[in-house]
């Protein structure tokens, strides 16, 4: 002792230094005792909803992501144990799964008004398929996509379901904009921009997905079968062949109208979901968009083949094609999902009023106010919508080894105040507006509202380029 005493005494700057981190150990909290880890990105402060299995809504929260993945949620208390290069303070904001849109068509943004209040047959044989003959080129579709990008951004989604046409194209500009994506090249019948034939467009399809098939971080390839209505029963069934062939998932427009539900029961002498059925369409990895002409027989169909649907409210509305039977699908244990339609037919890609819409048409159509409360809507946009095109098992909920895809939305505007439910907010009271931060894959698409990945001035005035060129071709 004497000797370590001598030596203290011949090392006063020792001394210091021993006595300072005695001192800074005795007033450390056991909390930052720990060792840190150090991670990419940590949002702290937020309510965060996680819609886990739990539905945990955790005030004062955080949230840490490492790479293109969530590492840990919790509260701000155990926040200490992450250091992070960079840090979004959230306080007053939620924080949520990224929204999803299970059923779109990108590029027809650049025909959103184009042709309105009118009937589904006549507004896609007399205005939608002629524009489309004499406008849809890589260059439009890339312009489109790059406009629905810019839209879907801004308004929280973070993962979308496309079926158009030069789908690689769509892709490509998809990843430059960093939404992850379920991509699937149409296949239709008849002659279209790019394939004159169904042969052409099948080939073309697996050109695609082998691409993109081999683990994309952000873009999923498919087959996309138009409809049952204008593929004959060899095109579906090679579209079905295609997908099981390279493990994709088969995006399908069915049971949508009752003139689809006519044309069937002429030509086949069945309704669609039991065609579909018999031909071997439904299979592994199926999301179907719409699914209004349903009867309650044909839920178990759906169910046996683990079919996803995808509920498009305003299009349905907007061209009076019916109501979906959302709560009797839910209630077969079907996975159903919300999605927009083409911004032709809406006229927007704002998931905030999809989910308002869903909500309060389903009270108004049943006169029961409590069918598909707020809770059970944002489950439809985020885990259920996960669950409907088959990845849920990545997305649609904030949890340590997910794919780190959330949104930051604001929820102190006076219109949102004040607040007793969040659920009732986010889904009665929130708007797209309110969106601030949008992250996927990890990565920062838009921070307070500023958009980080796209040149939005550059997509204003490519959009007015293009609005002039399909107005010179419908007057030829």
């Amino acid at each position: 002792m004497s000797s370590l005493h001598s030596r203290l005494k011949a090392f006063p700057s020792l001394t210091f230094i021993l006595f300072w981190l005695l001192a800074s150990a005795l007033l450390l909290t056991p909390g930052q005792m720990r060792a840190t880890t150090t991670v990419d990105l940590l949002v702290r402060g937020g309510t965060v909803v996680t819609m886990d299995a739990q539905r945990r809504i955790i005030p004062d929260g955080f949230l840490a992501v490492q790479g293109n993945r969530i590492v840990a949620v919790g509260t701000a208390a155990e926040a200490g144990q992450y250091r992070a290069r960079t840090v979004i303070e959230a306080s007053g904001k939620a924080v949520l799964p990224g929204l999803i849109n299970a059923h779109t068509h990108v590029p027809m943004t650049l025909f959103r008004g184009l042709a309105d209040d009118l009937a589904l047959q006549e507004w896609l044989t007399k205005f939608i398929f002629p524009a489309e003959a004499k406008n849809v080129t890589r260059e439009m579709v890339r312009a489109g996509t790059r406009l629905a990008c810019l839209e879907m951004i801004r308004s929280g989604t973070t993962c979308f379901v496309d079926m158009y046409y030069f789908e690689d194209d769509i892709a490509d500009v998809t990843e430059a904009a960093g939404l992850r994506a379920i991509v699937g090249q149409t296949i239709i019948d008849f002659p279209v921009p790019d394939a004159l034939t169904p042969q052409i467009g099948l080939a073309q399809a697996e050109r695609f997905i082998q691409k993109y098939k081999t683990g994309h971080p952000l873009i999923t390839p498919a087959v996309a079968p138009h409809a049952p209505y204008t593929c004959a029963p060899e095109t579906l069934i090679a579209c079905r062949k295609l997908a099981d062939k390279h493990g994709v998932p088969l995006v399908i427009h069915l049971a949508e109208a009752d003139t689809e539900t006519q044309t069937i029961l002429e030509r086949y002498g069945r309704r669609p979901i039991p065609h579909v059925e018999r031909v071997g369409v439904l299979g592994a990895r199926t999301i179907a968009a719409h699914v209004i002409q349903t009867q309650p027989d044909e839920y178990a169909i759906l169910k046996k083949y683990n079919v996803g649907i995808v509920h498009c409210p305003q299009s349905n509305m907007k061209l009076a094609a019916g109501v979906a039977a959302v709560p009797e699908m839910r209630a077969a244990g079907l996975a159903v999902g919300l999605g927009t339609d083409g911004a032709a037919s809406n006229n927007d890609l704002d998931l905030f009023e999809e989910m308002d819409t869903a909500a309060k048409l389903h009270k108004v159509v049943r006169r029961d106010p409590t069918v598909l409360p707020a809770e059970t809507i944002l489950e439809m946009a985020t885990i259920e919508g996960a669950r409907a095109i088959h990845m849920a098992d990545r997305i649609g909920s904030l949890e340590a080894g997910k794919l780190a895809d959330f949104i930051i939305v604001d929820v102190s505007n006076p219109r949102q105040l004040p607040n007793y439910q969040l659920a009732s907010t986010l889904v009665y009271a929130t708007k797209s507006s309110d969106v601030e931060t949008v992250v996927v894959n990890g990565k920062l698409l838009m921070r307070d509202r500023r958009i980080l990945t796209l040149d939005e001035a550059a997509i204003r005035r490519e959009t007015a380029t293009f609005r002039k060129r399909i107005l010179e071709s419908l007057q030829k």
